[in-house]
């Protein structure tokens, strides 16, 4: 019981601080003018989204990820996941441009995490993001950008010269992705979006593949003015055994909730880490056997005049 009221308090302070950051713009409705949006943040659920920032705009990102919700891990005596913290990502993104954005973020890791076949902990993360396409009514049917990013972890490295994280070149403890995001409205309620991706991790174990190729797949689909549903899946094509055998793939699904300058989002997915050098090559967890977890990710947006 005193478990139940700790992780209820917890929840009541988050949502409370959100509504109070959140109370002056509540009047504010989501627009749909010439061009409905696609994705309303420039994330879905695990990896981007086509969007990007406007310039001069901060965005304040702090996601969290729990443990297993059913399962050998899971259930009651866990309180359903809130006993473990699987990953947490704190951020800041910036707007150089309408069409340009960067990143920096620091993550936990799931290395700890029942499990998470993940090796790393401590991980700092970059990335930058460029529109190339942006969909517009008679004009351009679709929008389209770019996305490169990196991790690094700073964890200390093993002794075990057998373990990926014994890390014997400094150049080891980085890993790399790159992605194409296209993405598409169909009226003011429905988006659909690809996401081809390649990682590339420097050092692997043995029988792993350093690179890997993923696409991946989403939809958005407007409830009301201020909420949606959200789906995203990512395919990793790999023959190599231990990718076959020993890994799944990432699935997600959430509820969106937008205001103007605020984007809260309460998904449930399969990965446990945090960015796509984490959930596209280190998702082991099955849906099917309750191996999948409560998270949410709350982003505010703000200028500096």
């Amino acid at each position: 019981m005193k478990s139940f009221n700790k992780y209820l308090l917890f929840f009541a302070s988050v949502l409370t601080s959100y509504m109070i950051v959140a109370q002056d713009s509540l009047e504010v409705e989501e627009e749909y003018n010439e061009e409905p949006i696609t994705f309303s943040g420039t994330r879905i659920i695990n990896g981007h989204s086509v969007g990007t920032l406007t310039k001069g705009t901060f965005d304040m990102r702090i996601e969290h990820r729990f443990g297993d919700i059913a399962g050998t891990n899971g259930g009651y005596q866990n309180m359903f996941g809130f006993d473990n913290l699987s990953d947490m990502r704190i951020a800041l993104e910036y707007g150089i441009t309408d069409d340009l954005m960067v990143g920096f973020g620091r993550s936990k890791g799931a290395k700890n995490s029942p499990n998470s076949i993940s090796p790393y902990s401590s991980l700092l993360d970059g990335f930058v993001k460029y529109k190339i396409l942006e969909q517009k009514k008679g004009e351009m049917p679709l929008s389209l950008s770019v996305i490169a990013g990196s991790t690094f972890t700073y964890m200390k490295a093993s002794t075990d010269e057998s373990q990926v994280n014994y890390f014997p070149k400094d150049a080891h403890r980085f890993a790399y992705f790159t992605q194409i995001n296209a993405a598409k409205h169909f009226g003011d309620r429905f988006s659909i979006a690809l996401m081809p991706t390649y990682v590339y991790r420097n050092y692997v174990v043995a029988d792993d593949q350093n690179g890997l190729f993923a696409l991946g797949g989403a939809f958005r689909l407007r409830l009301t003015q201020r909420f949606a549903l959200l789906t995203e899946y990512y395919h990793t094509f790999s023959s190599n055994d231990l990718r076959q055998n020993g890994y799944r793939n990432s699935l997600g699904v959430a509820l969106e909730w937008f205001t103007f300058g605020h984007n809260f989002t309460i998904n449930f997915t399969n990965s446990t880490g945090l960015g796509e050098t984490q959930f596209i090559p280190y998702t082991a967890e099955n849906w099917l056997k309750g191996q999948f977890r409560f998270g949410f990710c709350v982003g505010r947006k703000f200028t500096i005049e």
